[in-house]
Formats: structure tokens, sequence, C-alpha cells
């Protein structure tokens, strides 16, 4: 399971975790993330994630 960090305000989406408050349960890749999904903090859509290295 990845991590995935907004680029532009530093939200983190962690695949174990889910999204479950969005819809997505735990354990959902990033690839299953709806393309229209946007960033619960300041909107921008899945294009502004990058895959965390830590």
């Amino acid at each position: 399971m990845n991590v995935w960090v907004c680029a532009v305000c530093g939200w983190v989406c962690d695949e174990a975790a889910g999204l479950p408050d969005h819809g997505t349960p735990p354990g959902t890749p990033w690839a299953d993330v709806p393309e229209d999904w946007h960033c619960p903090e300041c909107s921008v859509g899945k294009a502004d994630f990058v895959l965390s290295v830590v």
C-alpha cells in the first residue's frame, strides 16, 4: 500500500486507511480512486497528488 500527498496543500491519502468519509474503503489502491475525486482540503484533482517517498 502506498501513501499519496497533495502537492498543493500536503493532505495525505494512505491507501491502507482509505478515505471512508469520502466513499473509498480501506485498502483501495490509488488507481481505483475515481478520476473525478478531489482533495478534501483544497479541491485539486488526483493529478495533483504525488507518491510519498517516506
